[in-house]
């Protein structure tokens, strides 16, 4: 085998995956999902690691994919109620350490859609961190994955 067939071959390999890396920024696993094809609001999720030496912060996330996209978590409000929230300082990501976003948890959360989460399609988003600066990442729509223990549903949201 050629050299610029390995070449392709590894290329052609990384495309497929949804693995993304800016400066010492890793992003992987990233899925995104809607509760339905009439929904207004959806959410992506994805493990975020820095291999770098210094600390960084996820601050912001942009996508043509909605009328307004944003970094969110969950809380319990005092009453039992876990509600969404937006996160305007962002996701410390730690040196050396993974921080997860995820169903029930911190997510890039997206607000009036322009159009429906079709299984299987790619979301274009670009990932905003204060040292790696932005990171273009090409999310696939997963509908059927199962949320982990404990996980919300994204089909509502409440500001």
């Amino acid at each position: 085998m050629s050299f610029k067939s390995i070449l392709f071959t590894a290329v052609a390999t990384l495309g497929l995956t949804t693995s993304a890396f800016a400066a010492d920024v890793m992003v992987k696993d990233a899925y995104a999902r809607s509760a339905g094809k009439n929904a207004k609001t959806g959410a992506a999720f994805m493990m975020i690691m820095n291999h770098g030496a210094e600390n960084d912060r996820l601050i912001n996330a942009t996508s043509d994919v909605a009328k307004r996209v944003e970094l969110h978590t969950h809380k319990e409000n005092g009453d039992g109620v876990m509600q969404m929230l937006h996160v305007e300082e962002g996701f410390a990501i730690p040196a050396g350490e993974m921080h997860p976003l995820k169903r029930g948890g911190d997510h890039v959360m997206f607000m009036g859609l322009n159009q429906p989460f079709v299984q299987g399609k790619m979301i274009p988003v670009t990932l905003v961190f204060e040292k790696a600066g932005e990171v273009k990442v090409e999310i696939p729509v997963d509908l059927e994955r199962k949320p982990a223990e404990g996980g919300m549903s994204h089909g509502t949201h409440k500001n």
